[in-house]
């Protein structure tokens, strides 16, 4: 059999056998990928990451400085797909290495400040000339509820319904929305529900290693229950190491028990880690119920707050839902 005009022909020696030089990213392709605001990494088949650009760098808090050369299998942004996993596990890149398959999922990689960030990923597998499997390029997006209420966080800056510590709204700001979605209830039977969600034993935490730290682990819960949660819900903190989201639509126990599991996962899968190397992570006790007919804000948090004792009581690091 001959070979079509123009079609080349590879033979073994035509193969470059350093797969390391098929990864090298031209000039101009760094210069186009550098200036992409969206995030773009590439690995080799070994997933040890050969290319991390600008806007990963800004997404994520790690710098190219400290990715390039590691391996992603190393735990460094565990992609995690709502429930904690690593990447031994479920990991959208590997199965696209292993298959070939394009993906595109939602995840949640691990931010150097600590907290869990939402994004949305794409991976493709990299093949040279020869059909071998070189490497996968993953390109990323924040998810982030926040990134779409700009608007709102704008708003509450200038009302001065902001916690300024942690970044979500504050106690007043969830007092008017609570009393809002009561009002909205009685007049057209809008169910919603509320977490109730306390850091467990924070105290611990500020002895051990000081109110900054603390301050740190407070915004890393903060910024995590609010990645967790729809676009249209609504996270503040209550006070001290107390927050509340306030979920509209959700009043059946199921939906709102795997609403309450996601946080607690999520937050049990956070960590900070520290100048000397140590690692500072914490899990949250919650309350989850459904506001009843004839509740006021504060029979609807007391009942919450009750739950979550509940859970504190029962060994915490757990869920408790109330109807």
């Amino acid at each position: 059999m001959t070979d079509e005009p123009g079609t080349p022909v590879h033979t073994g020696q035509e193969c470059d056998l350093d797969l390391s030089r098929t990864l090298a990213v031209p000039g101009v392709c760094r210069r186009i990928l550098d200036t992409l605001a969206v995030g773009v990494y590439i690995v080799d088949a070994s997933r040890r990451i050969v290319y991390w650009n600008p806007a990963a760098e800004r997404l994520t808090g790690y710098s190219a400085q400290e990715l390039v050369g590691r391996s992603c299998v190393n735990n460094i942004l565990t992609q995690a797909a709502d429930v904690l996993a690593d990447c031994h596990g479920d990991c959208p890149l590997a199965r696209t290495l292993a298959d070939g398959s394009p993906r595109t999922a939602t995840v949640y990689f691990h931010h150097k400040s600590g907290h869990r960030l939402p994004v949305s990923i794409s991976v493709t597998r990299l093949m040279d000339d020869c059909g071998r499997v070189v490497g996968a390029v993953e390109s990323f997006t924040d998810a982030s509820p926040l990134q779409s209420a700009l608007e709102r966080i704008s708003i509450l800056e200038r009302e001065a319904l902001m916690d300024g510590l942690t970044g979500i709204g504050s106690r007043r700001f969830l007092e008017i929305n609570l009393s809002a979605r009561l009002d909205e209830m009685v007049r057209y039977g809008w169910p919603f529900s509320v977490l109730f969600v306390d850091i467990d034993h924070f105290k611990d935490v500020n002895d051990t290693y000081g109110h900054e730290v603390g301050d740190r682990v407070l915004a890393m819960v903060a910024k995590t229950l609010a990645g967790a949660l729809r676009s249209f819900d609504l996270a503040g903190r209550f006070g001290g190491e107390e927050m509340l989201a306030v979920l509209p639509n959700i009043g059946q126990e199921n939906p709102l028990t795997e609403v309450a599991e996601r946080v607690r996962r999520l937050v049990e899968g956070s960590y900070l880690t520290l100048d000397d190397g140590r690692l500072v992570a914490v899990s949250v006790s919650i309350g989850a119920t459904m506001a009843r007919p004839g509740d006021t804000v504060q029979s609807l948090v007391t009942r919450a707050d009750g739950a979550m004792y509940a859970s504190k009581q029962q060994g915490r690091n757990r869920v408790t839902v109330v109807g």
